[in-house]
């Protein structure tokens, strides 16, 4: 069988040693646009949750507690020249992942705070009256910095109910899909309507107790 000589090269390229030097991507810009970005979010006003006017836009947001559940008073700062969020969050275009964007949700960020917001007021021992967020909307290319400055921002805060007390983001899985279990947030903070008909056995409230005290030590 006779190779021909340009196909005999695509063999070679094909068999040799794989440097991965030569395939890994820096950026000497990137981390700078992006705590630039985290920059001017922590610059934007603070209003309250949710904001009283609904706005267009995706982006990523930022939550803030001022509120006296005692389990959390070593986790936050209440200095206003210091906040510390205790959720991080994004909120994307319908579309996103198949980079179909439709404009027609783009008050997807809007939307996102005031689910928040209802699910703050239907616990049993939380009072959306002490929340507080910031936002920065990202929209047509800068939308590509959300994930980044999410991930960035979770990094760098390490907010509780991100990185110790999971499931506050969650949503109501639907008609047969309540054997799930509750989150660990719904174990902590009782209430929302669609968690507590969900029959899996619950995560130890002594447990999640423990995990925020550990972060203390």
């Amino acid at each position: 069988m006779v190779i021909l000589p340009h196909l005999k090269l695509l063999l070679n390229n094909s068999m040799s040693e794989i440097i991965l030097e030569k395939h890994q991507y820096k950026s000497p810009t990137f981390k700078g646009i992006v705590e630039d970005a985290i920059s001017f979010l922590e610059k934007t006003p603070s209003l309250e949750l949710p904001p009283d006017t609904q706005f267009e836009g995706s982006g990523v947001y930022a939550l803030y507690y001022f509120g006296n559940f005692q389990l959390y008073q070593d986790n936050i700062k209440k200095d206003s020249e210091e906040l510390i969020p205790i959720y991080v969050g994004k909120a994307v275009p319908s579309g996103w992942r198949t980079a179909r964007n439709s404009s027609s949700t783009q008050s997807s960020l809007s939307r996102r705070l005031r689910e928040h917001a209802r699910s703050i007021e239907s616990t049993t021992n939380l009072n959306v009256d002490d929340f507080s967020c910031k936002f920065i909307i990202l929209d047509g290319l800068e939308g590509d910095l959300i994930v980044p400055i999410e991930a960035t921002l979770i990094r760098f805060y390490m907010p509780l109910w991100n990185s110790v007390i999971d499931g506050f983001g969650n949503h109501d899985p639907g008609s047969g899909r309540y054997n799930q279990s509750k989150s660990e947030w719904d174990v902590l903070h009782p209430g929302r309507g669609w968690a507590e008909r969900l029959t899996g056995v619950p995560p130890s409230y002594e447990r999640i107790i423990d995990k925020i005290k550990r972060i203390n030590l």
